[in-house]
């Protein structure tokens, strides 16, 4: 959509597009969500931000990851890694990149090594190859207390 900035990773990088969205769009953060909340078998990100609820309009995405974060926690859990690939053709992720594993290993609440951040293009197929949107694809490994796994 029409924009000066995308959101990726908890990061703010200019762009001459925006992400139309109900919250601020941080595709890198939503898949790290879902990824998180994947592993513990607790559904996915609308389910427990429903995108029909006004409370989440532009809401920041940080909150989101923080709460899959939390729910590992209640759960005697840690993370051990967090892996995502952003599949776009623009922007660039490399300048970032050491700006949004810190922004995540922050939000996680783990070390920068236990975060990896990887970018694709679909060599300008499909709608991320036409520059329509982006997409990321994350896994997150925990550990959880014996008897507790999901």
């Amino acid at each position: 959509a029409a924009g000066d900035h995308v959101w990726l990773g908890g990061v703010r990088i200019a762009h001459d597009r925006g992400v139309l969205a109900h919250s601020d769009g941080d595709v890198v953060l939503h898949a790290l969500t879902d990824a998180v909340l994947g592993a513990l078998a607790e559904d996915d990100i609308g389910v427990h931000f429903k995108p029909t609820d006004p409370r989440w309009r532009g809401a920041a995405s940080d909150q989101f990851l923080a709460y899959a974060v939390a729910r590992v926690a209640a759960r005697g859990g840690r993370i051990d890694h967090l892996d995502v690939t952003v599949v776009c053709e623009a922007p660039k992720v490399g300048p970032h990149r050491e700006a949004i594993r810190a922004r995540i290993a922050a939000i996680a609440g783990v070390a920068l090594p236990q975060v990896a951040i990887k970018a694709t293009t679909s060599e300008k197929m499909g709608f991320t190859g036409r520059g329509e949107g982006l997409a990321a694809l994350a896994i997150a490994t925990l550990r959880l207390p014996e008897g507790d796994a999901a």
